[in-house]
């Protein structure tokens, strides 16, 4: 996945906007951070901590969670040898959780 192919998707869920910065866009819903690009090739998705368990068991090669976020509902996701189709799905979820909340 690229990050224009990670906007895409993103400007197809309803009323998720993108904000951020040229260098670091991040998409939200309701004000509420969906996705961020932290650079080319890595992304930061919001995730209940069950979600996020589920996330690495199933796809160790495409989702981690770097020491700063262990404590935090995100997981990082590498758009460059990840699974496209679990990453679409995580961003996906994220916009559902935060749409909701």
């Amino acid at each position: 996945m690229t990050p224009e192919e990670l906007a895409e998707h993103c400007a197809s869920l309803p009323g998720c906007r993108r904000k951020g910065t040229t260098a670091r866009p991040a998409w939200y819903v309701a004000d509420r951070l969906v996705v961020r690009l932290e650079d080319p090739t890595t992304v930061t998705i919001r995730c209940t901590l069950a979600h996020r368990e589920s996330l690495l068991a199933a796809h160790p090669e495409t989702f981690g969670v770097p020491p700063s976020m262990e404590r935090h509902e995100k997981v990082q996701a590498v758009l460059d040898r990840g699974d496209d189709d679990a990453v679409r799905d995580a961003v996906s979820a994220a916009h559902r959780l935060q749409r909701d909340r």
